[in-house]
């Protein structure tokens, strides 16, 4: 069978890419159109958006669909536009008591506009604020703390602290340059004169380094994956936003120079011409220092413009996001850069054979190829040196307002929680007991008697637990476990991205069963079994594992959920 609309034979179709293939890749256009439109009217997506697609010359569900998928393109937006977050840190912070106050000082219910259209609502799953929460922004601009209300109602001044941030490693990788004060660029520079990318794989193998972005994955074996084909594509991960964690958005806006130049090195050792770098649209701020980082490289010669592709020289594309979750998963982001729902999507075939379009693609987390110039400025032993045998290398452990000292440690893997949570963090406010939240809203949950655990993948999995972007958020005595429950479902149920039923009706269910306050039965273990082993994506199979994670934690207050 001859190869059609871009797909080889024998492979699935998937109707969207295929669509838009046949017209000239309209698709790609879509999301800067859907968000241009939605700026313009408090309407719901249903007016507007189908003229979007018919403009691009696509169907009018072309357009229907991603608007009525995106929270930030479904959500009415006003004049003032407030997206307050709902997540996990900044639950806990208040029980999530912070958003009805809000409604009720300006005056419009949650992901609606007021009745004149002067203010809209929107909630989001982080802000990227976890240190200082509750958090909320107004249009641009970030408010933090217990009276979050009142500085959106101006009756209290607004109040947004920097991230605090601390190494602890004697010799930073990811927080060379904002703590150590080392520049960029020099590594990409001497990378060009000296190394091929031969030279460069071979450095990253030998340094261990794995996929900071929560799936773990080799990043010399991905790279290896992707072959230096004719067409390849590097994109960077700023996407993932593990309520908890604000990991990328500290690399973003403190070191965005560093995070290109990664990405830089990323794209040689790949043979890529063509490279994006995805922005969650709630980090505002890194946005508009990343597209600023990205002209001054142009200007200095580090990166190629669009209209001059150097020979080596990557061209950098800086893209915003639209509010999902789910989306940070590689498969659903480039749905997304193509103009799709950011739904996952099956796999084989992988993106490293058949990605953005149809090419070969290797998808990179921010933090991942911050590490990349340090590693070829030092060299991968050294790299390797950090954290443990199985898992080399740093991190960065975010740890969220209960903490007396909350804020971003650079840590090796392999440090027990314990000395992150005591040490760094400086126990609990409170003074509590605390039971921990690690890796994010799909993560797991410790308590006091498994905080020895090493910080690995290895080690916190068979506690139940995942590093993830090793985000680590407390809850003290003044979290009530059913209204936690009920947050893990409510959370889950929202974000499920819908393509598949197992996850689609399982995270509904299960928020029904939540919402009932006893203790769910045999019909909830067959939901858990079936989500657990069925669902797509890891969204899916993750949610019962980190329900019974929380089960675990708090005993018999949530009897019945430990399946």
């Amino acid at each position: 069978m001859a190869e059609q609309d871009g797909q080889m034979p024998h492979e699935p179709t998937d109707a969207a890419r295929a669509l838009a293939a046949r017209r000239g890749r309209r698709g790609g256009l879509l999301p800067e159109a859907l968000s241009r439109a939605r700026g313009g009217t408090p309407a719901a997506p249903g007016t507007w958006a189908p003229r979007v697609g018919i403009d691009l010359g696509l169907p009018a569900a072309a357009g229907l669909g991603p608007a009525t998928y995106f929270s930030d393109l479904a959500t009415p937006h006003a004049e003032r536009h407030v997206r307050v977050c709902t997540a996990t840190a900044c639950f806990a912070t208040r029980g999530g008591r912070h958003l009805g106050e809000i409604e009720r000082e300006l005056g419009v219910r949650a992901n609606q506009a007021d009745p004149a259209g002067g203010t809209s609502l929107q909630t989001v799953h982080c802000l990227g604020y976890c240190y200082a929460g509750p958090a909320a922004l107004d249009g641009t601009l970030p408010r933090t703390g217990a009276d979050l209300a009142e500085q959106l109602a101006g009756s209290k001044p607004p109040r947004a602290p920097e991230i605090p941030v601390a190494d602890a490693t004697g010799d930073p990788v990811l927080l060379s340059g904002i703590v150590a004060g080392r520049p960029a660029w020099g590594t990409w520079r001497r990378t060009l004169a000296r190394l091929s990318p031969d030279d460069v794989r071979r450095e990253v193998a030998a340094s261990g380094l794995r996929g900071r972005g929560g799936a773990g994955f080799p990043v010399a074996d991905k790279w290896a994956a992707a072959g230096a084909r004719p067409g390849t594509v590097v994109i960077a991960n700023g996407d993932e936003g593990d309520p908890g964690s604000y990991a990328d958005r500290l690399l973003m806006e403190e070191d965005p120079d560093r995070v290109l130049e990664g990405l830089a090195l990323a794209c040689f050792a790949c043979g890529a011409r063509r490279s994006i770098v995805l922005v969650r649209s709630e980090y505002p701020r890194a946005l508009i220092r990343l597209r600023r980082a990205v002209a001054r490289a142009v200007a200095d010669g580090h990166l190629a413009d669009a209209e001059r592709k150097g020979e080596r020289r990557p061209v950098v594309e800086i893209v915003e996001g639209a509010g999902s979750y789910v989306a940070g998963e590689e498969t659903a982001l480039i749905a997304r850069l193509e103009g799709a729902r950011g739904c996952a999507r099956p796999r084989p075939p992988y993106p490293t054979d058949r990605g953005l379009w149809g090419a070969p693609t290797v998808v990179n987390n921010v933090e991942t190829l911050a590490s990349l110039p340090w590693i070829l400025e030092n060299g991968g032993d050294r790299y390797a040196r950090y954290g443990t045998s199985d898992e080399p290398g740093t991190k960065l452990v975010c740890l969220s307002e209960r903490f007396v000292r909350p804020g971003a440690f650079e840590v090796p893997l392999g440090t027990p929680v314990r000395r992150i949570v005591d040490e760094l963090g400086g126990g609990l406010r409170s003074g509590a007991p605390a039971v921990l939240q690690v890796g994010g809203p799909l993560g797991g949950f410790l308590t006091d008697a498994d905080l020895d655990v090493p910080l690995t993948s290895k080690a916190l999995a068979a506690r139940g637990a995942a590093l993830g972007h090793a985000g680590i958020v407390a809850f003290d005595t003044h979290t009530e476990p059913v209204a936690l429950l009920r947050h893990i479902w409510e959370f889950a149920a929202q974000e499920s991205c819908g393509a598949c039923s197992p996850c689609r009706v399982g995270t509904r269910r299960g928020l029904e069963l939540a919402g009932t306050g006893a203790a769910p039965g045999e019909p909830y273990g067959r939901i858990a079994r079936l989500m657990s082993e069925a669902s797509m994506c890891a969204f899916g199979r993750r949610v019962p594992a980190a329900v019974r994670s929380l089960a675990r934690a708090y005993g018999a207050e949530l009897t019945g959920w430990d399946r």
